[in-house]
């Protein structure tokens, strides 16, 4: 970031610039140093700017869904929104976990594109605790004397786990735009730093969500594994070549849609009778349908118009032969 000056620092500059000990006309000097950011060999970018943008519209869209589910599961308002999508090291994301933490590991449903590396989802434990709370009918207020090695009773990690269950089980609803994946809850860790999950140097994408009620704030981190973000990204490629190939399935689609049945009424005419009279109606009686014998019988296809014909037989068998059509094709 650029330095800013203060105001003494900018009355000196103009001071010196209407004394003309400062030449603001002189160019640059040309000869100078240009800095350079340094590019990490040992470490190079697996994922460009546009599939973090990617990764964060999904995202986007899980915050909205689980902002409904968290407001009607607690009965109170929060907001929710993306704070970062950043590529990483593994080891960034473990060296901030502590042994009181709790981890909750996910996968995909798709075996070719999941690996051996698990979704990891962190819930910081003081938000954590203020939403159990409200699951329990309190306030959700944070206890100020909460040390910071606080570990879940059962109870606590019970109620975890069933909350976790239900938000990692949506998070499929946000990748819809591109691709069909479901996400699903496999196990918790309750001391992450005493097992090694994922390679300390493995390739990773953090997600970043603040999560804020009016009186307790926090983070819930998603670690997501390069190597499953690879598969997916390389089908959803294929997906949307697939897509954009401008083959032309015209007969395949038509060929599929003329085996399907339809249910075709023939409408002979419409009149109204009174209750009493159609209560009383008996074989061999006769109902004014007030048209001539000739005129053109009606046929409906899922309850709209679509041709007129006339009433005839065709192999001894009463038919309709179509005469105008209404609706064109």
């Amino acid at each position: 970031m650029a330095e800013v000056l203060s105001q003494s620092q900018i009355d000196a500059l103009l001071n010196a610039a209407r004394s003309g000990e400062l030449d603001v006309d002189k160019p640059a000097d040309k000869n100078a140093e240009q800095k350079y950011r340094k590019y990490d060999f040992y470490s190079p970018r697996k994922f460009t700017k546009d599939r973090l943008k990617m990764l964060n519209s999904i995202f986007e869209g899980y915050a909205r869904v689980i902002n409904s589910r968290i407001n009607a599961l607690l009965h109170t308002t929060c907001e929710i929104e993306v704070d970062s999508v950043e590529e990483q090291r593994y080891y960034e994301f473990s060296n901030a976990l502590t042994e009181s933490d709790v981890l909750a590991l996910a996968k995909i449903d798709l075996e070719k594109l999941q690996e051996d590396t698990p979704i990891l989802v962190h819930l910081a434990t003081p938000v954590l605790l203020s939403m159990l709370d409200r699951l329990m009918g309190g306030e959700g207020d944070p206890d100020p004397a909460l040390s910071n090695d606080y570990t879940l009773t059962d109870l606590e990690l019970n109620m975890y786990e069933d909350m976790i269950r239900d938000l990692i089980s949506i998070m499929g609803s946000s990748w819809e735009n591109y691709i069909t994946i479901h996400f699903e809850y496999t196990r918790t860790e309750v001391n992450p730093t005493l097992v090694q999950l994922i390679g300390y140097d493995e390739t990773v994408v953090i997600v970043g969500i603040n999560i804020k009620f009016p009186n307790c704030v926090g983070r819930l981190s998603l670690c997501l594994p390069g190597v499953m973000l690879t598969n997916i990204f390389s089908e959803i490629s294929k997906n949307t070549t697939r897509r954009t190939s401008g083959e032309d399935k015209s007969d395949e689609i038509f060929g599929s849609l003329r085996e399907s049945e339809l249910e075709i009424v023939a409408e002979l005419a419409r009149t109204r009778i009174l209750l009493s009279d159609l209560y009383h109606l008996n074989v061999g009686d006769v109902v004014d349908i007030k048209r001539p014998k000739d005129a053109p019988v009606f046929l409906n296809i899922g309850g709209r118009r679509w041709f007129d014909g006339r009433m005839g037989t065709s192999n001894k068998q009463v038919a309709v032969k179509i005469g105008e059509t209404y609706i064109k094709m």
